[in-house]
């Protein structure tokens, strides 16, 4: 038998219950005080591990004074013990170290080239980005063409065209001279508010909540691509619809109409859960939904840089502007002229809706998270992802007239029907800033303590209903 250390027939032998290897006593005594594990294996090992074994024994003589030949023997016995022990560790240290330079040099040029692959896919979708872009800015404001967005030679129908215009003129005349309902919830109701219900997780990873007109029905959905329909009254879901396109993003309704938009890029229109329409028009996650005032117009945005308009009475795209960054949020101007889409580049950008022209742009500090028209059409508030603050802007002057510090971040905003509260969602709660005509100063009649990641407005803004990361829908009212 030979001592697995230091390759000499062992004085006292003992073994390893785990390896089974033989040591000299002394010697793995000394390495497992030091390192705790068997030298061969590397396994955890302890003392009480170690068997001994039965063998011959040499009785050895006193120990010598130093000035003997066997006491200088002795020492350099124990001498050699040490540096056979030191040598076995540098050994495996050693081995160790060269496995896994090797595998830190294999990786290291397996990830290079990985980057300069990735690199050229990058630069090469860049310049046919920017080829498809310059085509479509081109068209649409080339010399002696009509005021309609171009996308393959097709523009907007005439009647649309006629329908939006109709409608601005009609809303223009009596949006700002509209009174404030008798009914509408005052400030000091607001101040009252808080939790009377809450439902149990319907999907995970929640980021859309939309109310129908009556507010009696919402919508929401999440990571696993189920729509839920829930019912505010019952305080419970009512439905399921599978939409089998991915995650769900954004989602609203369009009269009995549930719509959404999913991370594979499909929006999907669904009517009494039957599929109506799905529209495959990004090359990308689809990340937000917006209707204009005419009812039956559509937009969505992308992460491919476009926004798109579709046509719900035919179900049919309509056009398909490019712009120079991904979009995020979306939103159409309550008298249907302009339509505002949220970039990665934290610019809000403001589309004219017939023509496609780019109106002016306005910047946050960060990737746009919310967009949201005044009723009255005079601001536009926008909240920017991880910021804790909303910005406000007057249209009219293209002026940033007011930013109103939240103290967390802000995932979604909403303004009411008047124009004089605005609702703010984050994961530290639910917010109601509000703006007072007569003093042209902003309170703060509410903040709630509910975690949500969108927030809508109830009937008569008598309520505010929310839904968070866990698909928790909550309404906050009066008890």
């Amino acid at each position: 038998m030979l001592c697995a250390i230091s390759g000499e027939a062992p004085q006292v032998p003992v073994a390893s219950r785990k390896s089974g290897n033989v040591f000299e006593r002394r010697l793995i005594e000394e390495y497992i005080a030091e390192n705790g594990k068997d030298p061969v294996t590397g396994e955890e090992l302890s003392i009480e591990d170690i068997i001994d074994l039965k063998s011959a024994r040499i009785v050895r003589p006193r120990p010598p004074t130093l000035t003997s030949i066997p006491s200088l023997l002795s020492v350099f016995q124990n001498e050699w013990d040490a540096l056979a022990l030191q040598t076995f560790t540098l050994q495996q240290q050693l081995a160790q170290t060269r496995q896994e330079l090797s595998t830190a040099l294999y990786q290291q040029d397996a990830a290079v080239r990985v980057i300069a692959r990735i690199m050229k896919e990058r630069d090469d979708a860049r310049d046919a980005l920017s080829k498809v872009t310059l085509k479509s800015i081109s068209t649409a404001t080339a010399p002696n063409e009509s005021d309609q967005m171009q996308v393959d030679g097709q523009g907007l129908p005439q009647d649309i065209i006629e329908k939006i215009d109709e409608i601005h003129d009609s809303l223009c005349k009596t949006r700002r001279k509209r009174i404030v309902p008798d009914e509408w919830a005052s400030v000091e109701s607001i101040q009252t508010y808080s939790a009377i219900q809450s439902s149990d997780p319907l999907a995970s990873s929640c980021h859309s909540l939309a109310l129908n007109t009556t507010g009696q029905l919402a919508i929401t959905g999440g990571e696993n691509g189920s729509l839920e329909v829930f019912s505010i009254s019952k305080n419970s879901a009512i439905g399921s619809i599978d939409a089998e396109s991915g995650a769900i993003t954004d989602s609203l309704w369009c009269g009995n109409r549930a719509i959404i938009s999913t991370t594979s890029g499909v929006v999907k229109v669904f009517e009494n859960g039957t599929p109506l329409a799905s529209f495959n028009s990004h090359a990308g996650q689809a990340m937000a939904l917006a209707l204009h005032p005419t009812q039956y117009i559509l937009a969505s945005v992308g992460v491919d840089k476009s926004y798109a308009f579709y046509d719900l009475r035919t179900m049919k795209l309509l056009t398909q502007i490019f712009c120079d960054s991904a979009l995020s949020a979306a939103a159409f101007h309550p008298d249907g002229q302009l339509f505002a889409a949220g970039g990665a580049d934290g610019l809000v950008k403001l589309f004219e809706v017939k023509t496609g022209a780019n109106a002016t742009n306005f910047q946050v500090p960060g990737p746009v998270a919310a967009l949201s028209f005044s009723e009255n059409g005079i601001w536009l508030a926008a909240a920017a992802k991880g910021q804790t603050s909303i910005t406000i802007w007057d249209l009219r002057k293209s002026v940033q007239v007011k930013e109103l510090e939240i103290g967390s971040p802000v995932d979604s905003i909403a303004w009411d029907f008047t124009g004089q509260y605005l609702a703010t969602a984050g994961p530290s709660g639910i917010t109601v800033q509000h703006y007072s005509k007569a003093s042209k100063e902003w309170s703060e009649p509410l903040r709630s303590a509910v975690p949500a990641t969108d927030v809508e407005w109830g009937l008569n803004a008598g309520s505010l209903v929310s839904v968070s990361a866990e698909g928790v829908i909550t309404v906050l009212g009066q008890k």
